[in-house]
């Protein structure tokens, strides 16, 4: 069993490819493309399998990055595949490549079986499952429903489907709530609630069905829109009518609620995970941090950023959620994100049915400090660091750039790079350890200053 190849296939961007699909601007459909793609190496940290591991890639790394994941994860065989074309669909990329293919019937061996992760259960990720069985491999995947049961990831993935979750258990369990809200087909319609919402309220956040990293959702808080309702009205239209997507989907216009920083920065999360069995475990909460124009930078992890209730209250409702998922049939990891309102109060956003952006923070901090990390260490990570203007640094580079702060495996301290594809787009990802909050913050700066 230690000498198993578990195969992992970074297929980000078919979470929500109808989403990108209907992009009509070509250049942000492609941004969008190669956005995710250039994400996809982060995700190898987030497997740590105790044999092989093949990971499919969109985008190729170095020995050298490789090399350094081995050497954080304590991993000594590791291999990276890449499709020789990415359309964004890397399931069917993989299922067009023979080579690709024949790698996987060798990893399964005479036993002729394969255990096969993903970031998410797509439909593309199910027809490649069919085809490899129809190939007579028994194909393992313990992170993923059976294929009746796949709806639950998109149904509860997207805003429309945990609205409804809410609405029909909030009277069963008080403390899962969301901002008042309705959705709506049409910019029209949703121009014209959004206004009343705004002019009523003084703010309002407009949401596309299924989005990510904040792609999809508009916010418009005090100030930033006219009180008068026609052109408050038109405004909202305007900036609705300049993507396809708004037209095509469901749209969620909710009341815009305040946050208090002071709860988790403000949007605290908890993440869960639907073992194959049906158990339900508990994996970390976290404070999640945010552009103000709502996208997701990273996550901040330590027991002491929410209070003991908050605590209380975020893991009894994710515990709600997952066992309402799991009845379902869905296996695998979820979250549920929050915003904490000024009078105390917690209001789910969404909840996001597969891998996060906050999964490969949880997979390094338990393999380097155990379960209980969040006690052990401050954590703080960051996805879209931008690198200074002009700036170009190879992960080489980089790393000998760092390494005053790179993390110390005896001092348990430091920053870890997770990503060498986003160096590309100007931007770098990382995790940082420290042993407080306070040291954690001095690293950052730290890392801030070595690479201006």
């Amino acid at each position: 069993m230690g000498d198993e190849i578990t195969v992992y296939i970074a297929n980000m961007s078919e979470d929500v490819w109808p989403f990108i699909s209907s992009i009509s601007d070509k250049r942000m459909f492609e941004f969008e493309i190669e956005d995710n793609a250039h994400l996809g190496d982060r995700d190898i940290f987030a497997v740590a399998p105790n044999g092989g591991i093949l990971c499919v890639l969109p985008r190729p790394v170095s020995t050298a990055y490789l090399a350094y994941y081995q050497q954080i994860m304590n991993i000594t065989n590791a291999r990276v595949v890449v499709p020789p074309k990415h359309t964004g669909e890397i399931c069917e990329d993989i299922l067009r490549s023979e080579e690709i293919m024949g790698l996987f019937i060798t990893a399964a061996g005479e036993n002729k079986s394969l255990t096969l992760l993903s970031y998410t259960t797509s439909l593309q990720f199910l027809r490649l499952v069919q085809v490899l069985r129809e190939r007579g491999i028994r194909v393992n995947t313990p992170e993923a429903p059976q294929e009746e049961d796949s709806w639950i990831v998109n149904f509860f993935g997207s805003k429309s489907g945990i609205r409804q979750f809410v609405q029909k258990s909030g009277a069963v369990e008080p403390d899962l709530r969301m901002a008042d809200g309705m959705f709506c087909v049409g910019i029209d319609d949703a121009a014209r609630i959004a206004a009343n919402k705004y002019v009523d309220h003084d703010g309002v956040v407009i949401k596309t069905n299924k989005g990510h990293s904040g792609s999809g959702v508009l916010i418009f808080r005090p100030g930033e829109l006219p009180k008068q309702y026609s052109l408050c009205r038109e405004k909202i239209r305007e900036m609705l009518s300049k993507d396809i997507f708004w037209e095509r989907f469901p749209i969620i216009i909710e009341d815009y609620i305040a946050c208090n920083p002071g709860v988790g920065g403000g949007f605290p999360n908890v993440e869960f995970k639907v073992q194959k069995s049906g158990k339900v475990e508990f994996l970390y909460y976290c404070g999640m941090r945010m552009t103000p124009e709502g996208s997701f930078r990273g996550v901040e992890i330590h027991h002491s950023v929410v209070s003991d209730s908050v605590e209380a209250q975020m893991i009894d409702t994710g515990f709600f959620v997952g066992e309402q998922y799991a009845k379902a049939g869905y296996r695998g990891y979820y979250d549920v994100d929050f915003v904490a309102g000024r009078g105390g109060e917690l209001f789910v956003t969404e909840s996001n049915v597969r891998r996060t952006g906050g999964t490969h923070v949880y997979a390094v901090a338990s393999r380097l400090f155990g379960k209980e990390f969040m006690y052990e260490t401050y954590t703080l990570s960051c996805n879209t660091y931008p690198l200074p203007e002009g700036k170009k640094l190879t992960f080489t580079t980089l790393l000998q750039t760092l390494e005053p702060v790179l993390f110390n495996k005896k001092t348990r301290e430091g920053v870890i790079l997770v990503s060498e594809n986003m160096l590309e787009m100007g931007q770098m990802q990382y995790i940082i350890f420290g042993q407080n909050k306070k040291r954690a913050l001095e690293l950052e700066l730290e890392m801030e200053a070595l690479l201006r």
